[in-house]
């Protein structure tokens, strides 16, 4: 039973060793981007667009495997994580939120297709951009000419600036989606407290219906008991009033 106890406890202490000299290795690989400038890279002007595109954040190609990516993730959560970075502790945590945020969504299937699929839209997109812009040149009489994106560099740039945009519609799209649906879920609401003043108004006009009942019964009892009151006492009044005799015509 110790034997066991001793092999699992060797078998962890390896596996943290191994996760350590990772870590070790990693950070020296990225040694030339300190925690100061990473943090700097990710809250600099403009961050919020393109923070949007995880691949930006990690500095990855979208090509990049899904273990090389948990193993960047690892390396630039370090180097920005608010314990390393006392001084500067509040931008590094959001530098981190930024880190993790990122790293949530490409460690994801489905959230990672979707960011690959933009990819290949932007790819499309640009390759249909440059068949009319050779298109325009032939007409032109000048297909021999080369364009910009010819160039790889330039290429991928154009891609690059594609893909940046497809992220900042995705969000924007978010943003109107979230605004609807809480908008819709105000209206709502709304209706609802409404319903429930009209149910409490209704419940209140019925209690107060049924508590008047019973002055309204006696209020109507004491008017018809006061009517034939009335009518008995003009009756008595009526009977002992004098009365003349009616006169007969002289007779001649």
């Amino acid at each position: 039973m110790s034997g066991s106890k001793e092999a699992a406890s060797s078998s962890r202490s390896e596996s943290f060793n191994d996760f350590y000299i990772e870590v070790k290795q990693i950070e020296k690989r990225d040694s030339v981007l300190t925690s100061k400038q990473q943090i700097d890279r990710l809250l600099r002007p403009g961050s919020t667009y393109f923070n949007l595109n995880p691949f930006e954040v990690l500095q990855l190609e979208h090509d990049t495997p899904v273990d090389q990516i948990k193993k960047k993730y690892r390396s630039l959560s370090i180097l920005v994580h608010p314990d390393k970075n006392q001084e500067d502790r509040e931008r590094s945590q959001t530098a981190f939120e930024c880190v993790n945020r990122a790293w949530k969504v490409l460690e994801n299937e489905v959230t990672r297709k979707r960011c690959l699929e933009m990819y290949e839209e932007a790819k499309e997109r640009t390759d249909h951009m440059i068949a009319e812009k050779k298109k325009k040149l032939k007409k032109e009489g000048k297909g021999n000419e080369k364009i910009e994106e010819d160039d790889p560099e330039k290429y991928k740039h154009a891609v690059y600036v594609l893909v940046m945009k497809l992220f900042a519609d995705m969000e924007r799209k978010r943003q109107q989606l979230e605004q609807r649906d809480m908008e819709e879920r105000k209206r709502k609401r709304e209706a609802e407290i409404d319903e429930e003043e009209k149910k409490k108004s209704a419940k209140e006009w019925q209690k107060n219906f049924e508590e008047s009942r019973q002055s309204r019964v006696d209020s109507w009892h004491s008017f018809q008991s006061g009517g034939a009151k009335k009518k008995k006492k003009e009756k008595k009044s009526k009977a002992g009033m004098f009365v003349p005799p009616k006169l007969k015509p002289e007779s001649r």
